[in-house]
């Protein structure tokens, strides 16, 4: 098992619908051609999803409900043969509503109007020019990441893109080295593909225009894997990322999996969000037997601010789960997790989890008082979140691939830790279909 970021815990399909190499060989000189390699795949999508904010004062919306359908298609082209390979990624979203009212929108599935009703309809359309030499490809346009310093998010309707320059190299072997220059960014309910970028928390007059980074995993062996990334937000601050996991066999059926994750945060240029000087980590452990796996993970955040982040998914680090990441200012946090598949029940394609994750030591009250942290969070911050996952995906048949998923995630705290009291339920239906 990987630990990875708040994607793992939600929708991962898009991501492969749109990872480079899936419709084209892995090298140029195996190019067969722009059109002969390329593929076309289209994804339904159908999201309900309620909150239920249990502390919200008189005058706020307390509660949120809204049931949503998304229609994404995907279309990666191969390359044109030759030395130099050129070839085009597309793709179109479609997000229909077909239920939610103005009391009851805002879950991000949809976007809103400015009577805070949400729209019944809406779409964004894009794609990627793209260059091939040997292993290494070159892509300029829109695009998902997935990068650990900036990584777009799949967790609603529809997935987020980003607007800039991707190089990823495949030629050391062993080893995957990616460099990304972004500028623009697309959220999750938006139709615009020129968006500020997305940053998770901190809130400040000016941010940064661009991100830069560089990085990428090695495999050192078949059981041991690295990765070690850098990004610059302009003048805002400079992240850094580093990763080692480890799987052991120990015997039929059983096995044992360590995952370290660090980060380390500092202001940069002219520091837009204040002084940061964060340093963030996550070692997990994973246990499996059989059809049972158990996960115990310790998370520390060392720093008078959050760990924060750019892009809807730049976060892998254990405790990063449904409600809350677990990365408040000087947070120490601890989880236990119990998974099973019922496939070796004689139900295949059936998988559940349960989980609880449990935060304290939150202090916050130091953090830079012309910040963009000041005064998110007290001295005596702590919480807890619940959750449940259940998923079953056909394994046969007309109707294989498809897959439903019902999640439930409770999270309660206190004044000082900066999240509030929320009971959420989201259940998700998705049908892939490779069309070319």
């Amino acid at each position: 098992m990987k630990i990875m970021p708040k994607l793992a815990t939600g929708i991962a399909t898009t991501v492969a619908l749109m990872s480079a190499g899936t419709a084209y060989s892995d090298t140029q000189q195996e190019s067969k051609g722009f059109i002969e390699d390329s593929k076309l795949s289209l994804l339904n999508r159908n999201f309900y999803f309620n909150r239920d904010f249990r502390d919200a004062d008189p005058d706020d919306q307390s509660y949120r409900e809204e049931w949503a359908h998304g229609i994404m298609a995907f279309y990666e082209s191969g390359f044109t043969q030759g030395s130099v390979g050129f070839g085009l990624d597309a793709y179109g979203f479609l997000g229909l509503k077909l239920d939610s009212g103005r009391g009851r929108s805002g879950t991000g599935l949809l976007p809103i109007d400015e009577d805070d009703r949400a729209r019944d309809d809406y779409g964004h359309v894009g794609g990627a020019l793209k260059l091939r030499v040997a292993s290494t490809v070159l892509k300029y346009g829109e695009m998902q990441t997935s990068a650990p310093v900036f990584a777009t998010a799949d967790s609603r309707l529809l997935p987020e893109t980003a607007t800039g320059v991707l190089i990823t190299s495949g030629d050391i072997p062993g080893a995957v080295i990616e460099a990304g220059h972004f500028t623009a960014y697309n959220y999750r309910n938006s139709t615009n593909g020129d968006d500020d970028l997305l940053v998770e928390t901190g809130e400040a007059d000016q941010q940064g225009d661009s991100i830069s980074f560089v990085g990428g995993q090695y495999d050192f062996t078949d059981a041991l894997t690295g990765s070690l990334y850098a990004s610059n937000f302009e003048d805002t601050w400079r992240q850094y990322y580093a990763n080692l996991n480890y799987t052991m066999v120990l015997g039929e059926d059983q096995a044992l999996n360590l995952d370290a994750n660090f980060y380390r945060t500092r202001d940069a240029g002219d520091a837009y969000f204040g002084e940061i000087d964060n340093r963030t980590y996550s070692l997990a452990a994973e246990y499996s037997l059989g059809a049972h796996s158990f996960t115990f993970a310790y998370q520390k955040a060392k720093g008078d601010t959050p760990f924060d982040y750019v892009g809807g998914d730049s976060i892998f680090l254990a405790n990063a789960v449904s409600i809350s990441d677990f990365v408040g200012a000087n947070e120490t946090s601890y989880q236990l997790r119990y998974d099973i598949n019922l496939a070796a029940y004689g139900v295949p394609g059936l998988k559940m989890s349960a989980r609880y994750i449990r935060g304290n030591n939150i202090d916050g009250t130091d953090a830079d008082a012309s910040g963009a942290y000041a005064g998110l969070q007290g001295a005596d911050g702590k919480h807890w979140e619940r959750g449940f996952d259940v998923r079953y995906t056909v394994q046969s048949g007309p109707a294989k691939d498809l897959s439903l998923r019902l999640r439930q995630a409770t999270h309660r705290g206190n004044d000082d830790q900066a999240e509030g009291d929320v009971d959420e339920v989201r259940f998700i239906v998705e049908y892939p279909l490779d069309l070319i």
